[in-house]
């Protein structure tokens, strides 16, 4: 069984292509994909991604709220007994991954991230959450 992702834009950002080039690069990996949409808030991704039971969720976002909605989501999953990691791409400034990973993003990947990375990244902190704590 493959593991299954959630990907979503949290916020008002409405650009969607990154997002979608990500899901496929990830579907064609062997990853099941399961793609929100636009315009989703922190709560209902995280109802999503305990409904559909996935294994890790991805937030793409380029709108500059990532300092407050990437951890929201973080916060939303965890108060619903959720522990599944959270990992982020888009446009995140340099000083600001550190301030992601201590709120709870396990990963983070900024533009022009190669298909492999991508892939590497995912498998990576998946293979993290699934190794006996």
């Amino acid at each position: 069984m493959s593991e299954r992702i959630l990907i979503g834009k949290v916020g008002l950002d409405g650009h969607d292509r990154g997002v979608k080039v990500v899901a496929r690069i990830l579907r064609d990996a062997g990853f099941e994909v399961i793609y929100t949409g636009l315009f989703q808030t922190p709560a209902t991704m995280a109802a999503a991604a305990v409904d559909e039971d996935v294994d890790l969720v991805g937030l793409s976002m380029l709108s500059g709220a990532h300092m407050t909605l990437a951890p929201l989501v973080v916060q939303e999953l965890r108060a619903r007994g959720s522990q599944v990691p959270v990992v982020v791409g888009g446009i995140i400034p340099e000083p600001h991954i550190a301030r992601l990973h201590d709120a709870g993003i396990a990963a983070v990947l900024t533009p022009g991230a190669p298909a492999h990375e991508v892939v590497a990244t995912i498998r990576r902190v998946l293979d993290a959450a699934a190794a006996p704590a």
